[in-house]
Order: C-alpha cells, then sequence, then structure tokens
C-alpha cells in the first residue's frame, strides 16, 4: 500500500477495511492473527494505530467476493430433513461448522449443501453463507436451513429478522431455571456474550422444564430474538447453564464431549414446523444424567 494521508490515518483495521470494502471483518482479522500486517517493519495488532506517512506493508491480501464462497465438498453426510424448490433444510450434527470462516476451508455444512446444491454457494449477504438463512454453533447441533433461490433467501432472512420464526431448542442444564422467561439484553465480547443493562441489544428467551433429576434438567427453549449465543447464555443467567457448555460456567457431563443444545423445531411462515430428532448423543447424555 502507499503511504498513508493524514485523512487515512487512525485504527489500522478500519484503514484496511476502507481499502478492501470486499472482505469480510474475519477474512481482515486474519491477517492480523497470522502476522501479515506490518508498519514498519513491525507486525501490529488490529487495534494500533497508524499516522500520515505510515506505509502498510501486507504480506498477502485478503480474499473478498467469490473467493469465500463454500466450495463443494461433500465429506461431511447431509441428514436432509426437507427438500423444497426454493429451500431445504437439514439435521447439523454437534462439532460441524455451519459455514467456513476463510476462504477455501472445507467441512462445514454450507460445503456440503455446495456440493448437493450447487446454486445455494452464490447466495447470501456474506459470501461464505451458501445459502444458509441462520445459523448454528458449531457445538449445537438441529434444524439448519439454506434457500435455493434469491427471493427465498431474502425472504426468509426478513422472517429471522422480524421475529416471525418460532424457534426451539432442547437443553440439558446443570440444575434447573429459576425463571420461566429472561430477558436480559446481551453484548458481544469477542468470542461470547454477557448480559449488559447499559449497551447490550434486546434479547427473550422463554424456558419450560420437561423434567429434572437431582443434578441435572432437561429445559425447553424458545428464542423469540436471534442474537449470538443467546440461549446459552440467557440459561447461564437463569442458573441453569447448558451442560458441558464451559464458556458460560456448565460443567462437563463425565464421559460426554462438548455442550448439550438441540435444535429441535422450526416453524417457517408458510411453510410449517421443521424438526430434526435428537441426536444419539444427546440422547446418551440424557441418560447419563438420570433424565
Amino acid at each position: 500500500m502507499r503511504k498513508l494521508t493524514a485523512a487515512e490515518a487512525g485504527r489500522i483495521d478500519k484503514v484496511l477495511a476502507k481499502h478492501f470494502p470486499g472482505a469480510g471483518r474475519r477474512a481482515l482479522a486474519e491477517l492480523f492473527e497470522r502476522g501479515a500486517v506490518r508498519v514498519a517493519g513491525k507486525r501490529v495488532k488490529k487495534g494500533d494505530r497508524v499516522a500520515a506517512g505510515d506505509e502498510i506493508e501486507l504480506a498477502d491480501e485478503p480474499a473478498s467476493g467469490a473467493a469465500r464462497r463454500p466450495l463443494p465438498d461433500a465429506s461431511v453426510a447431509l441428514d436432509v430433513l426437507v427438500e423444497r424448490a426454493d429451500f431445504v433444510a437439514v439435521a447439523k450434527p454437534a462439532g460441524v461448522p455451519s459455514q467456513p470462516l476463510r476462504a477455501g476451508e472445507l467441512g462445514t455444512i454450507a460445503n456440503a449443501i455446495a456440493a448437493r446444491w450447487p446454486e445455494c454457494a452464490e447466495i447470501g449477504d456474506d459470501d461464505r453463507d451458501g445459502g444458509l438463512v441462520h445459523r448454528l454453533d458449531i457445538g449445537t447441533s438441529g434444524v439448519l436451513v439454506a434457500a435455493r433461490t434469491a427471493a427465498a433467501y431474502r425472504e426468509l432472512r426478513d422472517a429471522f429478522h422480524g421475529g416471525r420464526v418460532a424457534k426451539e431448542y432442547l437443553a440439558i442444564t446443570c440444575g434447573r431455571p429459576v425463571s420461566r422467561e429472561c430477558d436480559a439484553p446481551l453484548a458481544q465480547r469477542g468470542d461470547h456474550v454477557r448480559v449488559d443493562y447499559a449497551d447490550g441489544l434486546p434479547a427473550v428467551t422463554t424456558f419450560e422444564l420437561v423434567r429434572a433429576s437431582d443434578t441435572h434438567a432437561l429445559v425447553r427453549c424458545r428464542a423469540h430474538t436471534g442474537r449470538m449465543h443467546q440461549v446459552r447464555a440467557h440459561l447461564a443467567h437463569v442458573g441453569a447453564p447448558i451442560a458441558g457448555d464451559t464458556r458460560y460456567g456448565g460443567a462437563a457431563l463425565a464421559g460426554h464431549d462438548g455442550f448439550f443444545l438441540h435444535a429441535a423445531k422450526l416453524e417457517l411462515p408458510g411453510a410449517g414446523v421443521i424438526e430434526a430428532p435428537v441426536p444419539a448423543r444427546f440422547a446418551a447424555a440424557l441418560a447419563a444424567a438420570g433424565l
């Protein structure tokens, strides 16, 4: 890059974002993580500031546009729940990412969808979407929906953002929730969220106790908004963190890896209810928890 003018000076990550408008935040963050950004020969962090006259040195440029689209990859087996001309719904297993975070990454649901329905790869607001109209955390199993047309993508995304999609989860928790509802606002802090009454975004989750043992509970959760890690954070806030969800205070379930949250049901406007059966790992964890 050429030397910066006074008008361009500021936080280096924001300078690069303006210079590479087609690159996402994650693609830019990766440059800093692998030491590909230097000023005067020294490695810099994304929050560092640059001044007029500084010259930013890049080992390589961030991927953008079509380069970030999910590549077809059938290595992940798809459990298809619904297949229509306008969208598909699959049952995502726990441990598999919804979509790639970086260009060329394989082994995600979006890659598998691109292999089976190639039209999905070009659909989405984010080039990595691969038609996905929502996402599930890597550790969460359950219903995941991808659009097959641009019109369906826009319609489904609007339905999710407008709160017109009913979302029901099952969670194995440590203890029982002390409340039937949580409306604590949530704010993202890096790779997790925190309850933040000053700056958090509105979030509402309701809970129904299905059954309980002395140590654990099976809880049906309905997410009325769609914040990052919403169900996980809200369950922790009401005293019942998800078993195995150590990020939010949930103790591990002996002999069982990961945490236990399952997106069991979605109700889409005009398309009805889509359900994903409880996976074998979840059923085994229920038995281990005395549920």
